[in-house]
């Protein structure tokens, strides 16, 4: 493999990508992007291409995709005004099959973008594979699931192809009802059920911040839990934090919280000395 020609000139240097390829060899990758960090186009295809190099490496790499923006903007467009509880949105049959359509077409935009790239991916959503089994997650917010089970099989037949499954967080519950899932939930649920070594959060902050506001760049689980007491981490970065907590606890080696906006931040977080963002450790 010519490193060279796969490997961005401002990216990671070819000697860092040299000592940590053979790390992730065997391991698999669960990515989560949100959808607040997908607004910007030019984030998005640095993504994409990103995703792509890790791919054409030999890495396996899950995506997992958020959507809130843009299912905002559709919602609006309908005049619709969305109710939230506890960060999640009330989702009613209008609301839902609003959700589906948005996701479902992003997932594509995903999938064709990489395809452009040279790589294969593979959609997994309620209408086509669909990998996501949920139980309801509370009577007061409609069609808002929790994943139950995990189809696992799929995931790892698509991976031994080489494909990269790009998967949208919904889900089907009784009577193969179409349900959300919180984003970072359902990525959570995918690594755990995969043991997977990195579950990476990219999202539009730099990482967990301490006191004066400077990265803090690995921590581990106890000094988390303290910093959620002494009110460092507050408000939505707490469910966030839950998510990798959990992660960590059952199974899964570490998770990062990243910043998608900087170029290559994937790239510089799994082959680089310095990381990028926060990683969290058992």
């Amino acid at each position: 493999m010519n490193l060279e020609n796969i490997i961005p000139k401002d990216g990671p240097s070819i000697e860092e990508v040299k000592k940590y390829i053979e790390k992730y060899k065997n391991d698999l990758i669960v990515i989560k992007y949100g959808g607040n960090v997908f607004i910007d186009r030019n984030i998005f295809n640095n993504f994409i291409k990103d995703i792509s190099i890790l791919n054409k490496l030999g890495l396996s790499i899950i995506v997992i995709h958020g959507g809130g923006p843009r299912i905002k903007k559709e919602l609006e467009k309908s005049n619709i005004q969305s109710k939230f509880i506890r960060g999640l949105r009330v989702t009613d049959e209008k609301i839902i099959n609003i959700v589906e359509n948005v996701l479902i077409d992003f997932n594509h935009d995903i999938r064709n973008s990489l395809s452009e790239e040279g790589s294969k991916a593979i959609s997994i959503n309620t209408k086509e594979n669909n990998i996501i089994e949920v139980i309801p997650e509370a009577e007061e917010l409609g069609f808002v699931g929790k994943p139950n089970k995990i189809n696992i099989d799929l995931i790892e037949n698509i991976i031994n192809e080489n494909f990269i499954p790009i998967i949208s967080p919904l889900g089907l519950g009784e009577n193969n009802q179409t349900y959300n899932i919180n984003g970072d939930t359902a990525a959570g649920a995918i690594a755990k059920s995969l043991k997977c070594r990195r579950l990476l959060l990219m999202t539009n902050v730099e990482g967990v911040l301490d006191k004066n506001k400077k990265l803090i760049e690995e921590i581990y689980s106890s000094e988390i839990l303290e910093m959620i007491k002494n009110e460092t981490i507050t408000r939505g970065m707490i469910p966030k934090i839950n998510t990798c907590l959990d992660a960590i606890n059952n199974g899964v080696t570490a998770v990062g919280i990243i910043d998608a906006r900087p170029k290559h931040s994937i790239l510089f977080e799994l082959f680089s000395d310095k990381g990028s963002g926060t990683l969290i450790r058992k």
